[in-house]
């Protein structure tokens, strides 16, 4: 029986995804060869390449003036090549800190220019999203987390600034509408809603290239792989064909706005039962609750096994906690159906009744 899966990475992806990618993997569009094997060079991959790009170009509305690039080295490069490529040393970037992950991007980046931390929720162990901070107009980018896969927490609004905004999405892209013009950049990890690890997108304004007088390396260049379409090295091709085909089914689900509400509907049933239930309370504000990471703990500390040994032995997979915070962790992305969500609802529902 196939498991429920709530990890948080790397996660679930739609099943027909999964028998289509596996056929591929044993002969790809009929040639003969697997797509593990065939040339990056191909016409038959570069039309895999360009039907994702189209993809997320339509489902996320990016206007002309921006690019869009397949590279690799996940987000955590991103935290060293966006500063890398955007700052220079007398120049100064805001960071707000919401968690491991812009903490790690903070520290990449200071190697580069100036950081102004704008405002931190560390001291509440990172359990809401600050607000209301002043964003000087000076900074070169503001930085943001868009969610917290650690500590479940997600923006809700965006900062009103005219500052451009770098934002890592690797945990919510495609899980809500974007005003693409915003951004300054987006970068985000494939292993949640969009692929397999081993592929990171990256969506950047054009005209924020080209303003750093540093030396970049040519593999570290942002202008390197635009010009090469991201294919200046051999691309990693079976995680961008398994993208093209989330991009595809996302698209066949109705789009972006209709994920949305999915997704929306999943969180309230899990957060409705948390926020009922006896034995467990959630962890983080509820204004700043994420839509793709519920986290929770037990009202006492000894139902912490005994409730996941009655999740493993009814298919509930995934569902402990990052190992820094631990309790619970429920991973909701794109392609889990509702009916997963209430499979874990009626397991802690279960747990309570025996108590």
């Amino acid at each position: 029986m196939k498991k429920h899966n709530f990890s948080s990475g790397p996660a679930i992806l739609p099943q027909s995804v999964f028998e289509e990618a596996s056929n591929a993997c044993v002969d790809f569009a009929g040639m003969g060869l697997s797509i593990l094997e065939i040339s990056h060079r191909s016409p038959e991959y570069v039309a895999v390449y360009e039907e994702a790009i189209s993809l997320i170009i339509e489902l996320l509305q990016i206007p002309d003036d921006y690019e869009v690039l397949f590279l690799t080295g996940g987000a955590s490069s991103q935290f060293f090549m966006s500063a890398m490529n955007l700052l220079e040393k007398n120049e100064t970037a805001g960071y707000v800190d919401t968690g491991s992950w812009s903490a790690k991007a903070i520290k990449e980046a200071q190697n580069f220019g100036h950081i102004n931390m704008l405002a931190s929720s560390k001291e509440k162990n990172y359990t809401y999203i600050p607000k209301g901070y002043t964003i000087p107009s000076n900074l070169k980018y503001l930085h943001l987390t868009s969610n917290n896969t650690i500590f479940g927490t997600q923006y809700k609004e965006w900062p009103d600034t005219s500052v451009p905004i770098v934002c890592d999405m690797s945990s919510d892209i495609f899980s809500q509408e974007l005003d693409i013009q915003r951004f300054g950049l987006i970068y985000a990890g494939a292993q949640k809603n969009l692929g397999p690890a081993g592929v990171t997108l990256v969506i950047i304004r054009k005209d924020i290239l080209g303003k750093v007088e540093r030396v970049i390396p040519t593999m570290l260049d942002y202008k390197t792989h635009i010009a090469k379409k991201s294919a200046f090295n051999t691309p990693p091709v079976f995680p961008i064909y398994v993208c093209m085909l989330t991009l595809r089914w996302l698209k066949a689900q109705g789009g972006i706005g209709v994920i949305k509400t999915k997704n929306a509907a999943k969180a309230k049933l899990l957060y409705d039962e948390i926020d009922r239930n006896s034995c467990f309370q959630g962890t983080t504000d509820k204004g700043d609750r994420s839509t793709m990471n519920a986290t929770f703990v037990s009202t006492n500390a000894d139902y912490d096994q005994a409730f996941l040994d009655l999740c493993n032995s009814t298919n509930i997979s995934g569902v402990k906690g990052h190992r820094s915070v631990g309790g619970f962790r429920a991973s909701m992305y794109n392609a889990m159906d509702i009916g997963s969500v209430e499979a874990l609802v009626a397991v802690m529902k279960e747990f309570e009744d025996k108590l």
